[in-house]
């Protein structure tokens, strides 16, 4: 596979389109006072927005609704999701569509027919904020942190079967495989590239030096992140903001005040019906983040002696009302499923889907044939969240219809992170996951929920690990005998169903007006390279 900087690689498509807000949390411009001038503000960029003509300049106010945890930079979360997709570049950069590599830090590849190794070339324009020149011993240093298990990044083994390094060249790096990665550009796509000499100050928040659009000035833990232009960016005359201003905001609710008031101008994380309003509200615009999607949940511990017989998953599985948690959480943003792949997806098959649609009879049937008298489970989910506490409340009324008592255990933000990393939620739990939108062998090697070798629910299954391990070990991910092995891997999480998959849902922002040319990736990172203020 080779690709080479044929066209712009700045010129990246936004969509504009009325539906709701995503979970990775941001909004934006406008003073903190003076509320009725900001509200004429973006009234007055709702008459001129449409133009389509870049203006440069201006300070756009950011906000998300959890600060980025140092700790867990590496690992997707939606503080970290911010930084990076402000600061830093990677190596690749995949489009919202598909699953074939754009240039970004490398402009060209080969991948060899044996799929046994992969020579990138790479920029020779690219600094650090610091004024470093890039080279190719940065991509490695980047790729060899990121395989670190300090880091706790969920493409690790990826990373890790990377077994050697050719940096002789600055300007360009040889990759050798341990045996072929069919989502080899999904590591190149994901991994930041990161500045070896700051490195010690990333792990404590107090720098965050990478090469990208915009440079962080400031910050106030759990407060405030301000980050200002890159004058030497290496796309010619980007960014087009001078500055961006991020909040941590943890309620929804003000958050929502905020944008409608018009002190801020772009919002993520409200409920999907506040959104839906606004995208039909005149001076505001929805964006749905197509090629991020997320996957709403069910997690079982296994261990726990009630949930360790799969006959009460499947009995979960049949409880749980599916298309009423997509039509009242998502307003229709998204479509049930029995599996994590979303439509897009090499590995989606429409006749699966199907295997556990609601059935309370069903259900309690399964759940009294099993013979097991289940206690009261916990809950678990991220506190302050509306679409986890939606959907935890759908589902703990699901389940006591069967006999299944469920007591709601929402925790705070990091703590339920660090839970869900080291496999200690003691039950059930509701959350988002990703990594469906990319090959489908990376969900099942490296997200901490699917990881077939080690997984949050502790569910071990030698089938789960050759078919994860097979699916993996192929050079081309979306080829018909990656689709082969993909089908064993869909048999092996309906069989297992440690996960019970509720829905794909389509990541959402919602936005003044007057904010034009968002962009993001694949990780639901929002990208202000190209934004402006009409």
């Amino acid at each position: 596979m080779s690709s080479s900087v044929n066209r712009s690689i700045v010129d990246r498509r936004t969509f504009f389109r009325g539906a709701g807000l995503t979970a990775a949390a941001i909004f934006g411009t406008g003073l903190l006072g003076a509320c009725s001038s900001a509200v004429d503000e973006q009234r007055a960029g709702a008459a001129t927005g449409a133009s389509g003509t870049p203006v440069r300049g201006g300070t756009l106010k950011t906000g998300i609704t959890a600060d980025v945890i140092p700790a867990t930079f590496l690992t997707n979360t939606s503080g970290a999701t911010t930084v990076i997709g402000l600061a830093y570049d990677t190596l690749v950069r995949y489009p919202h569509d598909n699953v074939e590599p754009q240039p970004r830090l490398a402009k060209s590849w080969q991948l060899a027919a044996d799929g046994l190794s992969l020579t990138l070339e790479l920029r020779d324009d690219v600094t650090f904020h610091s004024g470093r020149p890039f080279t190719s011993k940065d991509a490695e240093f980047s790729l060899r942190t990121y395989a670190d298990p300090k880091w706790t990044a969920q493409l690790r083994s990826t990373a890790a079967a990377i077994t050697a390094f050719d940096t002789s060249d600055p300007h360009r790096l040889v990759l050798t495989l341990a045996h072929p990665l069919g989502n080899v550009f999904d590591l190149l796509d994901t991994v930041p590239i990161l500045d070896s000499e700051s490195i010690d100050k990333l792990a404590t928040g107090d720098a965050f030096i990478g090469t990208g659009p915009f440079k962080l000035v400031s910050r106030t833990p759990n407060s405030a992140l301000v980050f200002e232009r890159n004058e030497h960016y290496w796309i010619p005359d980007r960014p087009f903001l001078d500055r961006v201003e991020v909040s941590v905001i943890p309620d929804s609710q003000a958050l929502l005040s905020s944008l409608k008031s018009g002190q801020v101008a772009v919002a993520g994380g409200l409920n999907y019906r506040d959104t839906e309003t606004l995208g039909e509200t005149a001076g505001f615009q929805a964006v749905s983040l197509e090629g991020a999607e997320l996957q709403v949940y069910v997690g079982a511990n296994v261990t726990h002696p009630a949930l360790a017989d799969v006959r009460v998953r499947q009995a979960i599985a049949y409880a749980i009302d599916r298309d009423r948690v997509i039509s009242e959480v998502f307003r229709g943003s998204g479509y049930p499923v029995n599996l994590p792949w979303p439509k897009s997806s090499p590995a989606y098959d429409e006749s699966r889907n199907t295997t556990f649609t609601r059935d309370a009879t069903k259900a309690r049937a399964i759940l009294a044939g099993s013979g097991i008298a289940v206690p009261t489970l916990p809950l678990t989910y991220q506190a302050g969240n509306p679409f986890y506490e939606a959907t935890a409340q759908i589902v703990q009324a699901n389940l006591a219809e069967i006999g299944i008592p469920v007591e709601l255990d929402p925790q705070e933000g990091a703590t339920f992170i660090k839970a869900l990393i080291g496999g200690t939620i003691p039950a059930l739990w509701v959350t988002f996951h990703s990594w469906a939108q990319y090959v489908p062998s990376t969900l099942t090697v490296s997200a901490y929920p699917f990881n077939a070798l080690k997984n949050s629910s502790h569910y071990e299954s030698p089938a789960y690990v050759d078919a994860a391990g097979a699916a993996w070990r192929v050079a081309d991910g979306t080829g018909a005998e990656a689709k082969d092995r993909y089908r064993a891997v869909s048999d092996q999480l309906l069989d297992g169903l440690f996960l019970v998959e509720i829905g794909v849902v389509l990541n959402q922002l919602a936005t003044a007006q007057r904010v034009q040319g968002i962009d993001w990736t694949k990780r639901s990172e929002i990208v202000y390279t190209d934004t402006y203020l009409a």
